[in-house]
């Protein structure tokens, strides 16, 4: 674990062709831009130029719409919603992307002790950052199979949004490969993941925000390489302040909105799926907890921390091997 402290800031416009990954410049002769909107933010994705544009628009948005008619919670019809409604205790048929999503959302519930629990849909609503109602529950409450989602009584919901986003970047990234794609850069919410190289011939770089900073602010620009990275944060990577001053970032073990957090938390891992609901978690244990759970169970993560007129940055195991400024 590596703890350091710095007090600059730069912004996308200075670092020009080293945020280049993002696809903000359309200056960089090779490559194509796409864009669009997604899961209430915005997807782009960056193609060699000789790639079938209209074909990469076409299968984005294809996943984007299959994710939302499988897990989101603001589609009455979708998968999830019918499944949070229904009272039944049996098993309950659903696609193969909710049973593997969901799966690996209770996973990650037990590794990481209950910091992530895709069971707090109910106290999000509650606290009027989302459209899930019901009982509480617990994870343990809610089994999900090969085809199928369970729960152990009525009134039990699931909310996939802290992972469901990542399943779909990585889908966006395994279906680029399979119409022939090799080399890419996807953003989906302000997740990445990269795909070969750079038709420049070099890695492909993303910025992490300044958590306090204005839009484009830039604190750190990394190289994932085949890593996908996500960031969870309490500026523009999307943890909401209420009226009330309550965050939806919730810890699900004491039931209530979290009221102390790092600034920002950046994962590394093998999927973006993996990634998103890292990230999450490591924001829900703390500056302290959350930096030796990182260590001790090898993920890669960046937590930040405001300490006066700069930032207090924690690395944990490779991280700092990706950062290239």
């Amino acid at each position: 674990m590596r703890i350091t402290r710095r007090s600059f800031l730069f912004s996308i416009a200075t670092v020009g062709a080293v945020a280049s990954g993002l696809g903000r410049s359309p200056a960089y002769a090779g490559v194509t831009t796409l864009s669009g909107r997604a899961f209430g933010s915005s997807w782009r994705v960056v193609v060699p130029a000789a790639a079938d544009a209209r074909q990469v628009r076409a299968l984005v948005a294809a996943i984007v719409a299959e994710t939302d008619m499988a897990m989101s919670p603001y589609l009455a019809q979708s998968e999830l919603s019918r499944f949070n409604r229904s009272n039944a205790a049996n098993w309950q048929r659903c696609s193969r992307h909710l049973a593997v999503v969901a799966s690996e959302a209770l996973r990650i519930s037990q590794v990481t002790g209950g910091a992530f629990d895709p069971t707090v849909g109910p106290l999000v609503g509650r606290l009027g950052f989302g459209p899930i109602s019901g009982a509480r529950g617990l994870p343990g409450d809610i089994a999900a199979g090969a085809e199928g989602l369970r729960k152990s009584a009525s009134g039990l919901t699931l909310d996939l949004c802290g992972i469901a986003k990542g399943y779909a970047l990585d889908r966006i990234i395994e279906e680029l490969v399979w119409i022939g794609i090799a080399s890419a850069f996807a953003e989906l919410g302000g997740e990445v993941r990269a795909l070969g190289e750079h038709p420049e011939g070099r890695a492909w770089r993303a910025g992490i925000a300044r958590p306090d900073g204005p839009a484009g602010a830039v604190y750190s620009v990394i190289e994932p390489g085949g890593l996908a990275l996500a960031t969870s944060g309490t500026g523009q990577q999307g943890i909401e302040f209420g009226a009330n001053g309550l965050t939806h970032l919730i810890e699900p073990r004491a039931w209530r909105s979290v009221n102390a957090a790092p600034a920002s938390v950046s994962v590394l891992a093998q999927t973006a799926m993996r990634a998103d609901a890292l990230a999450t978690a490591l924001m829900v244990m703390g500056p302290d907890t959350g930096p030796v759970f990182a260590e001790e169970n090898g993920i890669s993560a960046l937590f930040l921390n405001q300490d006066g007129d700069g930032w207090r940055e924690t690395m944990t195991v490779d991280f700092d091997r990706h950062i290239l400024a």
